[in-house]
Protein backbone atom coordinates (compact mmCIF):
# COMPACT_ATOMS: atom_id res chain seq x y z
CA UNK A 1 0.00 0.00 0.00
CA UNK A 2 1.49 3.02 -1.16
CA UNK A 3 1.39 6.38 1.18
CA UNK A 4 0.71 9.31 0.05
CA UNK A 5 2.43 12.10 0.12
CA UNK A 6 1.72 16.31 0.49
CA UNK A 7 5.04 18.60 0.44
CA UNK A 8 4.72 22.01 1.90
CA UNK A 9 7.76 24.44 2.45
CA UNK A 10 7.95 27.85 0.48
CA UNK A 11 11.72 27.49 -0.28
CA UNK A 12 11.41 25.54 -3.94
CA UNK A 13 14.61 24.49 -3.20
CA UNK A 14 13.72 22.33 -0.32
CA UNK A 15 10.35 21.23 -1.81
CA UNK A 16 12.33 19.34 -4.92
CA UNK A 17 15.02 18.24 -2.63
CA UNK A 18 12.84 16.83 -0.15
CA UNK A 19 10.09 15.44 -3.00
CA UNK A 20 13.62 13.96 -4.92
CA UNK A 21 14.50 12.01 -1.68
CA UNK A 22 11.01 10.61 -0.93
CA UNK A 23 10.25 9.55 -4.72
CA UNK A 24 12.82 6.77 -4.51
CA UNK A 25 11.57 5.43 -1.56
CA UNK A 26 9.72 2.39 -1.71
CA UNK A 27 6.17 2.65 -0.72
CA UNK A 28 5.88 6.12 -0.86
CA UNK A 29 4.52 8.39 -3.46
CA UNK A 30 4.21 12.40 -3.55
CA UNK A 31 0.76 13.68 -5.06
CA UNK A 32 1.33 17.32 -4.32
CA UNK A 33 3.39 20.53 -3.63
CA UNK A 34 2.20 23.67 -1.52
CA UNK A 35 4.16 26.93 -1.31
CA UNK A 36 2.29 28.64 1.65
CA UNK A 37 -0.16 27.30 4.78
CA UNK A 38 -3.22 28.23 3.29
CA UNK A 39 -2.39 26.37 -0.41
CA UNK A 40 -1.13 23.45 2.11
CA UNK A 41 -5.11 23.53 3.31
CA UNK A 42 -6.65 23.98 0.10
CA UNK A 43 -4.01 20.85 -0.99
CA UNK A 44 -4.62 18.81 1.18
CA UNK A 45 -8.81 18.79 1.39
CA UNK A 46 -8.53 18.26 -2.74
CA UNK A 47 -6.12 15.37 -2.62
CA UNK A 48 -6.37 14.17 1.06
CA UNK A 49 -2.47 12.72 1.22
CA UNK A 50 -1.92 10.41 4.33
CA UNK A 51 0.75 12.33 5.59
CA UNK A 52 1.34 16.48 5.45
CA UNK A 53 5.50 17.44 5.93
CA UNK A 54 4.79 20.51 6.61
CA UNK A 55 6.92 23.70 7.11
CA UNK A 56 6.30 26.19 10.22
CA UNK A 57 7.72 29.60 9.00
CA UNK A 58 5.44 30.10 5.82
CA UNK A 59 3.66 33.02 4.50
CA UNK A 60 -0.10 33.79 3.84
CA UNK A 61 -0.55 31.51 6.74
CA UNK A 62 2.14 30.00 8.91
CA UNK A 63 2.42 26.12 9.59
CA UNK A 64 1.46 25.42 12.31
CA UNK A 65 -1.99 27.29 11.96
CA UNK A 66 -2.33 25.44 8.54
CA UNK A 67 -1.48 22.14 10.36
CA UNK A 68 -4.64 23.48 12.78
CA UNK A 69 -7.21 23.73 9.73
CA UNK A 70 -6.02 20.01 8.48
CA UNK A 71 -7.18 18.73 11.52
CA UNK A 72 -10.14 19.91 11.85
CA UNK A 73 -11.26 19.05 7.91
CA UNK A 74 -9.03 15.99 7.65
CA UNK A 75 -8.79 13.97 11.47
CA UNK A 76 -7.59 10.79 9.42
CA UNK A 77 -4.35 12.71 7.68
CA UNK A 78 -1.49 12.68 9.54
CA UNK A 79 0.91 15.91 9.73
CA UNK A 80 5.18 15.67 10.15
CA UNK A 81 6.44 19.31 10.56
CA UNK A 82 9.55 19.91 9.06
CA UNK A 83 11.47 22.84 11.08
CA UNK A 84 14.56 24.60 11.78
CA UNK A 85 12.99 25.44 14.71
CA UNK A 86 13.82 23.50 18.07
CA UNK A 87 12.58 25.98 20.38
CA UNK A 88 9.81 24.48 23.02
CA UNK A 89 7.31 27.03 22.00
CA UNK A 90 7.12 25.61 18.41
CA UNK A 91 7.22 22.03 18.99
CA UNK A 92 4.61 23.00 21.90
CA UNK A 93 2.18 24.69 19.74
CA UNK A 94 2.84 22.08 16.32
CA UNK A 95 1.57 19.47 18.50
CA UNK A 96 -1.44 21.65 20.19
CA UNK A 97 -2.38 22.16 16.41
CA UNK A 98 -2.77 18.47 16.10
CA UNK A 99 0.84 17.54 14.17
CA UNK A 100 1.80 13.66 14.89
CA UNK A 101 5.75 14.45 14.28
CA UNK A 102 8.41 16.91 14.39
CA UNK A 103 11.36 16.77 12.47
CA UNK A 104 13.86 18.95 12.53
CA UNK A 105 15.26 20.23 9.12
CA UNK A 106 18.99 19.52 10.13
CA UNK A 107 18.83 15.96 10.81
CA UNK A 108 16.41 15.20 7.39
CA UNK A 109 16.87 12.26 5.42
CA UNK A 110 17.00 9.07 6.67
CA UNK A 111 14.93 10.36 9.83
CA UNK A 112 11.79 11.99 7.71
CA UNK A 113 11.44 8.47 5.73
CA UNK A 114 11.37 6.69 9.65
CA UNK A 115 9.27 9.48 10.69
CA UNK A 116 6.31 9.25 7.78
CA UNK A 117 6.32 5.43 8.12
CA UNK A 118 5.51 5.92 12.44
CA UNK A 119 3.18 8.56 11.00
CA UNK A 120 1.36 6.68 8.71
CA UNK A 121 1.41 3.32 11.03
CA UNK A 122 -0.59 5.65 14.02
CA UNK A 123 2.27 6.73 15.94
CA UNK A 124 4.02 9.90 16.75
CA UNK A 125 7.54 10.77 16.09
CA UNK A 126 9.72 13.23 17.52
CA UNK A 127 12.99 14.12 16.53
CA UNK A 128 16.07 12.53 18.15
CA UNK A 129 16.93 16.16 19.44
CA UNK A 130 14.02 16.80 21.20
CA UNK A 131 13.97 15.90 24.70
CA UNK A 132 11.95 14.67 27.06
CA UNK A 133 13.00 17.78 29.25
CA UNK A 134 11.26 20.23 26.58
CA UNK A 135 8.25 18.35 26.03
CA UNK A 136 7.42 18.01 29.78
CA UNK A 137 8.31 21.52 30.67
CA UNK A 138 5.50 22.63 27.98
CA UNK A 139 3.15 19.87 27.25
CA UNK A 140 2.41 18.91 31.20
CA UNK A 141 2.55 22.70 32.68
CA UNK A 142 -1.57 23.69 32.08
CA UNK A 143 -0.62 27.40 33.42
CA UNK A 144 1.76 27.28 30.43
CA UNK A 145 -0.19 27.32 27.82
CA UNK A 146 -0.66 30.54 25.36
CA UNK A 147 -3.59 32.78 26.06
CA UNK A 148 -4.97 32.02 22.23
CA UNK A 149 -5.63 28.41 23.44
CA UNK A 150 -8.46 30.04 24.99
CA UNK A 151 -10.14 30.96 21.37
CA UNK A 152 -12.43 29.25 20.11
CA UNK A 153 -11.91 27.85 16.55
CA UNK A 154 -13.88 30.06 14.62
CA UNK A 155 -11.97 33.27 16.63
CA UNK A 156 -8.35 31.47 15.68
CA UNK A 157 -9.90 31.99 12.04
CA UNK A 158 -10.94 35.26 12.51
CA UNK A 159 -7.28 36.43 14.33
CA UNK A 160 -5.08 34.61 11.64
CA UNK A 161 -6.65 36.67 8.83
CA UNK A 162 -6.59 40.15 10.95
CA UNK A 163 -2.82 39.17 11.21
CA UNK A 164 -2.73 38.28 7.65
CA UNK A 165 -4.30 42.25 6.89
CA UNK A 166 -7.19 41.05 5.85
CA UNK A 167 -9.73 44.04 6.35
CA UNK A 168 -13.50 43.18 8.07
CA UNK A 169 -15.27 42.68 4.56
CA UNK A 170 -12.15 40.82 3.12
CA UNK A 171 -12.30 38.38 6.05
CA UNK A 172 -16.43 38.31 5.80
CA UNK A 173 -16.26 37.20 2.34
CA UNK A 174 -13.35 34.47 3.10
CA UNK A 175 -15.32 32.97 6.28
CA UNK A 176 -18.89 33.62 4.77
CA UNK A 177 -19.73 35.58 7.89
CA UNK A 178 -21.55 39.54 7.78
CA UNK A 179 -19.26 42.59 8.66
CA UNK A 180 -21.24 42.92 11.87
CA UNK A 181 -20.22 39.38 12.79
CA UNK A 182 -16.75 39.89 12.34
CA UNK A 183 -16.66 43.06 13.83
CA UNK A 184 -17.99 41.03 17.29
CA UNK A 185 -15.75 38.10 16.84
CA UNK A 186 -12.78 40.97 16.75
CA UNK A 187 -13.78 42.57 19.73
CA UNK A 188 -14.27 39.62 21.27
CA UNK A 189 -10.56 38.38 20.38
CA UNK A 190 -9.12 41.52 21.61
CA UNK A 191 -11.26 41.70 25.02
CA UNK A 192 -10.02 37.56 25.62
CA UNK A 193 -6.31 38.81 25.05
CA UNK A 194 -6.72 41.74 26.54
CA UNK A 195 -5.01 43.54 23.61
CA UNK A 196 -6.45 47.85 22.72
CA UNK A 197 -5.86 47.22 18.96
CA UNK A 198 -4.88 45.71 15.86
CA UNK A 199 -1.70 46.44 16.27
CA UNK A 200 -1.40 45.36 19.96
CA UNK A 201 -2.56 42.06 18.40
CA UNK A 202 -0.74 41.82 15.84
CA UNK A 203 2.27 42.09 17.95
CA UNK A 204 0.35 39.80 20.64
CA UNK A 205 -0.12 37.02 17.62
CA UNK A 206 4.13 37.56 17.06
CA UNK A 207 4.81 36.64 20.53
CA UNK A 208 2.97 33.75 20.74
CA UNK A 209 4.15 31.89 17.85
CA UNK A 210 0.33 32.62 15.84
CA UNK A 211 2.58 34.29 13.43
CA UNK A 212 6.15 33.21 12.82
Amino acid sequence: MQITLLLADDHTIVRDGLRSLLEKVSGFKVIGVASNGREAVEEAIRLRPAVVVMDIAMPDMNGVEATRQIMEKLPGTRVLILSMYLSAKHIHRSLKAGAKGYVLKESAGEEVVEAIRALHAGKRYLSHRITDTVLDDYLSVESRLSPIDSLSLRERDVLQLVVEGRTNAAIATHLSLSIKTVETYRARIMRKLKVKDTVELVKFAMRHGLVV
